[in-house]
């Protein structure tokens, strides 16, 4: 697909501003109705779901200009999907997938972040997305996993870029790697042949560096005889669950390892030992939970005239189907522990600030986006914000250092590691 297929979705905008906050029903206080940080942020309609959809329209009609001012309001868009689920409210058009067009469009003609340009050449010499020194498999010593690499497996375990190269989160997937053992799942790692996802590129815009990750990943699949790949990063499982469906490259079942948790705590392969006298807010990661949808393939046709109108219906993605009950479920299981919701949750959850590589771009707006989630947090009353992503867990922690404030970050399997 390219932005001239998405035409007539843009055309379909009418300005109504729904892609700015969250449906007008689900509104509880008018502090956390915002839906999108950019606009949020910039108070410039261009810089809104819509904005971008008539800004991308307009240039279809007259031709592209790579101005600064498109390019920053371009690459300031944390791609969070917030806006395209708060439109699919009311309306049958796609948000998203135009504006993520627009952005490759922007790199497929030279006209990028040289920030992006930095970490892309890091991907396309290291097969990393993130620095960082030492061993990809550093966090995994010790711990006597099968290597996919000479040994066939049941499961392949995907810890990512920032769990691997950041030793501050080099506990998640130490955890995960643990509790697997103990439920005796067959599982594995590629140890120094894990090589990144390639969702991040994609989200940057560049979509065939994205397509190399990809079809290295398949073959790390194939050749380990996993039909199922388990991640605990949201942008690994989307990449993996949405964007390689997407592109025909999914070759195999993709769970989040929430989603394993949930069956194996079920099934009583991890027992759950001990209570914990915690009260804690549960923050969704937009690419696990509303961009963690499943694709859906359509195959119709758009029927002649003005009218936006396909045959047979399309069906959207609407956000309603990311993992969102499992790790609720993880956690409900624990006894003691109490959740506390914030005002905006699940598909209609505030950005991080990580997303569509932001957080490596504008720093500072990032850190805006996540200060204002951290507020919300602590209008709970939690003493704990718990997440299932390490690039959310990250951004949300450098809010608590910036804010001062007394108030812990740990991922669900973290939660989940001081009860067995």
């Amino acid at each position: 697909m390219a932005i001239e297929d998405y035409e007539g979705d843009m055309k379909m905008c009418c300005r109504c501003s729904a892609c700015k906050y969250i449906p007008l029903q689900m509104i509880r206080h008018s502090k956390f109705s915002d839906v999108c940080p950019s606009i949020a942020r910039y108070n410039f309609h261009a810089y809104s779901g819509g904005g971008k959809l008539l800004i991308g329209r307009e240039m279809l009609a007259k031709g592209f200009e790579y101005t600064d001012r498109f390019l920053h309001i371009v690459f300031n868009c944390l791609l969070c999907g917030a806006c395209d689920v708060s439109c699919k409210y009311a309306m049958d058009m796609e948000v998203l997938l135009p504006i993520s067009e627009l952005r490759m469009k922007c790199v497929e003609n030279g006209n990028t972040h040289p920030t992006f340009e930095k970490v892309i050449n890091l991907l396309r010499s290291k097969g990393k997305m993130v620095e960082g020194e030492g061993k990809r498999s550093e966090w995994a010593e010790g711990l006597n996993i099968k290597d996919v690499r000479r040994e066939k497996v049941e499961v392949y375990y995907h810890a990512g870029c920032l769990s691997s190269y950041n030793k501050e989160y080099h506990h998640i997937p130490r955890t995960v790697a643990k509790m697997l053992k103990e439920a005796g799942v067959n599982f594995g790692i590629a140890y120094e042949g894990e090589i990144c996802c390639g969702g991040r590129a994609h989200e940057m815009g560049y979509r065939e560096d994205f397509f190399n990750q990809a079809m290295k990943n398949v073959e790390i699949v194939k050749r380990s005889g996993a039909r199922v790949i388990v991640t605990s990063c949201a942008h690994c499982y989307h990449a993996f669950k949405v964007l390689y469906d997407r592109y025909g490259f999914k070759e195999f079942e993709v769970l989040h390892i929430t989603e394993l948790l949930e069956k194996l705590i079920k099934e009583g392969r991890i027992k759950i030992r001990n209570s914990l006298a915690l009260n804690v807010t549960y923050h969704d990661p937009c690419y696990l939970g509303r961009l963690g949808e499943a694709w859906i393939h359509f195959k119709g046709k758009k029927l002649p005239g003005i009218k936006f109108v396909f045959d047979p219906p399309k069906t959207y993605r609407r956000g309603a189907h990311g993992v969102y009950n499992p790790p609720r479920e993880v956690l409900r299981m624990i006894p003691g522990l109490k959740i506390y919701e914030m005002e905006r949750k699940k598909e209609y959850a505030w950005c991080c600030g990580a997303g569509g590589g932001v957080s490596e771009s504008n720093p500072d707006f990032a850190l805006w986006t996540a200060e204002r989630r951290l507020e919300e947090a602590m209008e709970t009353g939690a003493t704990v914000i718990v997440t299932a992503c390490p690039w959310c867990e990250q951004m949300l922690k450098k809010a608590v250092a910036s804010r001062g404030v007394d108030l812990q970050v740990w991922d669900v399997v973290e939660v989940v590691e001081r009860t067995i």
